[in-house]
C-alpha cells in the first residue's frame, strides 16, 4: 500500500467528465481533462484571442501565453525553453523533425528502431528510407515483451544516424532503460530519438537525465488538449536547417521548427495541464496507479492472456491482454455495453502485434490516476463473466 497521500475523489471532482457511470480505462488513447485545463482554454478565446505582434493588449497577452507555454514545457520536460517546439501532434512533429535531420544524411545511412514502438516512431524513418535510400534496422524485443539490448546493440554501425525508441510501449506497457539505449546510440555516434507520448501521464520527464537529443510527447496523453511537444538539444536545433516560411522568426530556436500560427487556445490550455501535473505530484500519481495496477494483475480471471511483464516492475499501468474464445473486438463492445470504455485491436503498435503474432490485436486497459479501485474491480468482475 502505498504511504504517499492521495484523495482519488478530491481529483475526480476536478473533472466534469467523470460524472458519469463510465469508466474510463481509455487513457493510453487520450485522457479526460481537468476542469482548470477546460476553462483556460474558454479564458484565452474570451479574454486574449489574438495573434502576435499586433499592436495591442491581446495581442501582447498571446504573446506573453507564449512565453508562458515554453516556461511550462521546460518545467515538464527538464529542458530549456528554447529547446521546445509546438505542433499539431507528435506524428506530424516527428515527420517534420525526421526529415529535418535528414538533410545531413546520405544514401545508405541507417536508423535503429524497436518493435516495441508506436508507428508514430516507425513510419517517419520508413518513409525516408523510402526517399533517401536510407537502412531502417530494427531491434527487437524478447518474449515478455522487454526491449532486447543486445539485440538493439547488434544493429548499431558506423552508419547509424539515430536509434528511435518508446520511453514506455503504447501497447503492453513495457518501460525501456531510456538512459542505457541513449547512451549506446551517443557510443555509435547517433541521435537517442525518444517516443515520450505513452510515458507522459505516467511518470516525470526529465531529458537530460535521460540523455535525449530528441523526445516527442502529446499534452492530450496527459490531461491537456490535443497538441504536440517535442524538445531537441540545443546543438542540434542550431545545426538543422529548419522548413519554415521565410518571415517568420529564428527566435526562440525552437519557434524555428514551428510552421505557422500556434494554437494559442490550446497552449493555455496545457499550462493548465501542466499545472494540474504539479498540483497533483508524481510520487503520488505513481503510487496510485501502481497499487491499481497490482490490483488489476492480482485479479485478472485464469482466462485473460496478459501480454507483457506480469508484475508492476518494468512498466506502467497499461496492459494488453486477450480472453480465451473472444475476438479483442467482442470483448471491447461488450465492456462499452457495461459502460467501462477499453481500446481493442494494435492501436498503431504494428511492430508490437506482430511479434506477439496477435492478427486482430488485443484488448487493451490502461489506468491513470483518476481510476479508482472500484472501477478497477469492476473491470475484473465484467472479465470473470465471458
Amino acid at each position: 500500500m502505498s504511504t504517499v497521500a492521495f484523495d482519488v475523489a478530491a481529483v475526480r471532482a476536478r473533472f466534469s467528465a467523470l460524472e458519469n457511470e463510465l469508466a474510463f480505462f481509455d487513457g493510453p488513447g487520450g485522457t479526460q481533462v481537468p476542469d482548470e485545463v477546460i476553462d483556460a482554454i474558454a479564458a484565452y478565446l474570451r479574454e486574449s484571442n489574438a495573434n502576435v505582434s499586433g499592436p495591442y493588449e491581446t495581442s501582447r497577452r498571446t504573446e506573453r501565453l507564449v512565453t508562458d507555454s515554453r516556461l511550462a514545457a521546460a518545467s515538464f520536460l527538464g529542458s530549456a525553453p528554447d529547446e521546445v517546439i509546438f505542433g499539431a501532434n507528435m506524428t506530424t512533429l516527428n515527420f517534420a523533425l525526421s526529415r529535418t535531420a535528414a538533410r545531413e544524411w546520405s544514401e545508405g545511412d541507417e536508423v535503429v528502431v524497436t518493435r516495441l514502438d508506436h508507428d508514430g516512431n516507425v513510419s517517419p524513418w520508413l518513409e525516408l528510407a523510402h526517399d533517401l535510400g536510407l537502412v531502417v534496422r530494427f531491434a527487437d524485443i524478447r518474449d515478455d515483451t522487454t526491449l532486447d539490448l543486445e539485440d538493439l546493440a547488434a544493429q548499431l554501425t558506423d552508419r547509424t544516424r539515430v536509434v528511435a525508441f518508446p520511453w514506455a510501449s503504447n501497447a503492453v506497457g513495457t518501460l525501456v532503460d531510456v538512459a542505457r539505449v541513449a547512451e549506446l546510440a551517443h557510443e555509435a555516434g547517433a541521435i537517442a530519438w525518444v517516443d515520450a507520448v505513452h510515458y507522459g501521464p505516467h511518470g516525470p520527464i526529465d531529458v537530460a537525465a535521460a540523455g535525449a537529443d530528441v523526445l516527442i510527447c502529446s499534452p492530450y496523453k496527459f490531461y491537456g488538449p490535443h497538441l504536440g511537444l517535442a524538445y531537441g538539444k540545443s546543438e542540434l536545433l542550431e545545426r538543422w536547417r529548419p522548413y519554415k516560411v521565410r518571415p517568420a522568426s529564428d527566435e526562440p530556436l525552437g519557434h524555428r521548427f514551428e510552421t505557422g500560427t500556434l494554437p494559442h487556445e490550446l497552449l493555455a490550455g496545457f499550462v493548465a495541464a501542466v499545472e494540474y501535473v504539479d498540483s497533483i505530484g508524481w510520487e503520488a500519481i505513481q503510487a496510485h496507479e501502481r497499487e491499481l495496477g497490482e490490483r488489476f494483475l492480482e485479479g485478472l480471471p485464469d482466462s485473460c492472456t496478459l501480454y507483457g511483464v506480469n508484475s508492476m516492475d518494468r512498466r506502467v499501468s497499461t496492459f494488453a491482454f486477450n480472453v480465451e474464445g473472444q475476438s479483442p473486438r467482442t470483448v471491447a463492445e461488450r465492456l462499452g455495453e457495461r459502460n467501462i470504455a477499453v481500446w481493442q485491436g494494435n492501436y498503431y503498435a504494428v511492430e508490437v502485434m506482430k511479434r506477439l503474432g496477435l492478427d486482430e490485436g488485443a484488448v487493451r486497459a490502461g489506468i491513470v490516476h483518476y481510476n479508482t479501485a472500484d472501477e478497477v474491480d469492476r473491470l475484473l468482475g465484467e472479465l470473470q463473466t465471458f
